[in-house]
């Protein structure tokens, strides 16, 4: 699966029928005049769901053939694909089962049962979920929709690439994008490769959670005995097959971030959109930082995907406690280069 390739899957794409106008584009004022650079904000939290999960769910199911959405669909999720796959399920017309961790946020749970699918909570993270998903589509025959990686789903999530060149007519010279199994950060890195290749591409993980920065400095999948659960949206044990030989190949490099870090930037969204993102809506902006501390954001305007805004209330108390650590200069990890992880060369 090449560059180009996925250009013409995500340029057919049909988000537009649930997403149809772009997100917009906020530039954040006060952080740009931190690092030095422009920094504009990419509000994939501003979609119906709050995420960007919708377009690559959307996409996928949209292009199921009859016998396939007769059989209904299945899915495993951290959380925000799973309200992704109940929203097209219902815009469809199609019947729904979402297999979700126990310890997903209940504003995720809540928001798959308003929009009419079935749900099972189970295991403890996405990686046993998604492992009793797989039984229980042996025994059921319903169609699975993998949350980041199925081509379809990748090529869904690619149409935020393309919708921000022509936003700003190609004019930025970096883009930060979270990675939880890889889809988002894949999808976008192939497509800005293809068209404007001197763009770099910036993946961003929690350090806790940080199973594509290990693949790829070993040159293969790694699964992780344990991940941290603070981003619950991107706590993944093991990347995609199809994601990792994306983002390999297209990533110009991983950076990885601390949950102090993560909540730094929450604040910093907060102050200049008045908006709150969740830990894993906020991990471009805390990789953009890092990046600009430890040897600088490339010249020109940078651009960080806000990929979604499902935080639970109660834990906004926590997050603004500990959002103030990294600006005191207590953070329990000094900015180093030791955080960068450079992808493969590109071939």
């Amino acid at each position: 699966m090449d560059c180009h390739r996925l250009l013409a899957q995500a340029l057919s794409a049909r988000v537009a029928e649930v997403v149809p106008e772009p997100t917009p584009l906020h530039e954040l004022r006060q952080l740009s005049e931190r690092v030095g650079r422009r920094v504009l904000l990419k509000r994939e939290d501003l979609t119906p769901i709050f995420s960007f999960k919708l377009r690559g769910a959307y996409n996928r199911i949209a292009l199921l053939d009859d016998e396939q959405k007769a059989r209904g669909i299945i899915a495993a999720s951290a959380g925000n694909h799973a309200q992704g796959v109940a929203y097209a399920a219902r815009v469809l017309g199609i019947d729904a089962l979402l297999v979700m961790p126990r310890t997903t946020p209940e504003i995720k749970v809540e928001a798959v049962r308003r929009h009419g699918a079935k749900l099972a909570l189970v295991g403890e993270d996405y990686s046993e979920a998604e492992a009793m998903c797989a039984r229980m589509v042996a025994n059921s025959g319903m169609t699975p929709i993998h949350a980041y990686d199925d081509r379809e789903v990748i090529a869904g999530q690619a149409t935020i690439a393309l919708e921000t060149m022509r936003q700003t007519a190609s004019d930025f010279a970096s883009i930060f994008v979270p990675i939880g199994g890889g889809g988002l950060a894949g999808g976008i890195a192939s497509v800005i490769k293809a068209v404007a290749p001197r763009i770099k591409v910036y993946g961003v993980e929690p350090d806790d959670s940080d199973a594509m920065s290990r693949s790829i400095r070993a040159g293969r999948r790694i699964a992780l005995e344990r991940v941290g659960s603070f981003a619950d949206g991107v706590a993944v044990r093991m990347v995609g097959e199809n994601t990792f030989a994306l983002c390999r190949k297209y990533l110009d490099e991983c950076i990885t971030v601390t949950v102090d870090e993560i909540c730094s930037a929450i604040k910093d969204v907060f102050v200049d959109t008045r908006a709150i993102l969740e830990p894993a809506g906020a991990l471009a902006i805390a990789g953009l930082k890092r990046l600009a501390r430890a040897c600088g954001v490339p010249a020109g305007t940078a651009i960080a995907i806000a990929s979604g805004a499902n935080v639970d209330f109660d834990r906004l108390g926590s997050i603004a406690e500990r959002s103030g650590v990294v600006a005191q200069g207590r953070s329990t990890a000094a900015p180093s280069t030791s955080h960068l992880i450079v992808a493969q060369p590109k071939s």
